[in-house]
């Protein structure tokens, strides 16, 4: 299981970034039917959710992220996306793409870095 993070970088407040994440290996109907999450965690603090859709189809976020941030996915391509809005600099961070099946088994990928200047 790979899942591939992408679409980081630096940006000024107030600007946008869309994240990706491919899990182009696995089996469709896993990947369908799996919760799928973006996870973030700044340098000193711990990891925590971000926003969450699941296999069902209903998204949740992070009340600090409301409103800016909004998660879809594409189950055809294996893909989840973090398309991120109004950006602020407390949005530095390494942002993880995670998926959880309904086993309960989760798998992280990389990471990617979203730093946002003042």
């Amino acid at each position: 299981v790979q899942l591939q993070a992408s679409g980081g970088g630096l940006v000024q407040a107030g600007g946008s970034l869309r994240l990706a994440c491919a899990n182009p290996r696995s089996i469709s109907s896993v990947f369908s039917g799996s919760d799928l999450g973006w996870y973030r965690q700044a340098p000193g603090k711990q990891r925590e959710l971000v926003a969450i859709t699941t296999s069902d189809g209903r998204t949740d976020v992070a009340d600090s992220v409301k409103g800016r941030f909004t998660i879809s996915r594409d189950n055809s391509k294996k893909m989840v996306y973090l398309q991120m809005s109004s950006l602020k600099p407390e949005d530095t961070a390494v942002y993880y793409c995670n998926r959880k099946e309904i086993s309960g088994r989760a798998y992280w990928g990389q990471g990617t870095q979203v730093t946002v200047s003042s």
